[in-house]
């Protein structure tokens, strides 16, 4: 099975360990940019990857 390239809210969220409000909060900080398909607003796998990513890299990824 092919993994999913874009994610709902509710499953990115699932997958980073918080909840959607921080997930908004997030996106609305500009940690986290989403992308929108119609009215949906979804998070690329790829965009979930760098911000997990950019939390390793030092005391600023804190949530």
């Amino acid at each position: 099975m092919t993994p999913s390239l874009l994610h709902s809210i509710k499953t990115a969220a699932r997958l980073l360990g918080i909840g959607r409000s921080t997930l908004y909060l997030l996106i609305a900080e500009g940690e986290i940019h989403p992308v929108k398909i119609k009215r949906r607003r979804l998070i690329p796998d790829s965009e979930i990857r760098r911000y997990v990513k950019s939390l390793e890299g030092g005391p600023h990824g804190q949530i």
